[in-house]
């Protein structure tokens, strides 16, 4: 995965608004959550909540059904494992000290 795409992930979830709400769709599982139970739980206004789903969709985090008339939104656990895997990857590598001269 490239960095310029992990990064646009991470951004969008550097937001307090979108991180709440991605974490809330975690805890949900994998069936996810209708847009309006999670306006409900966040307690945000439905114009503000698009806004920042759009900001998740956009970055392949979470993506959006149509059941009926409901929208559900569920996490994109692949992609948020591409991130962690990214993360992790050196984990305890170690790092070569820098020569001073």
């Amino acid at each position: 995965m490239k960095l310029e795409n992990i990064a646009h992930r991470l951004a969008e979830l550097g937001h307090p608004a979108r991180l709440e709400t991605f974490r809330l769709l975690v805890r949900a599982g994998y069936q996810g959550l209708p847009v309006k139970d999670i306006q409900t739980h966040l307690g945000i206004p439905q114009s503000t909540l698009s806004h920042h789903l759009a900001h998740l969709m956009s970055a392949g985090l979470i993506s959006q059904t149509r059941e009926g008339r409901v929208l559900r939104c569920r996490v994109e656990y692949p992609a948020i494992k591409e991130v962690l895997d990214f993360l992790m990857h050196d984990c305890c590598a170690g790092v070569a000290s820098p020569i001073l001269e």
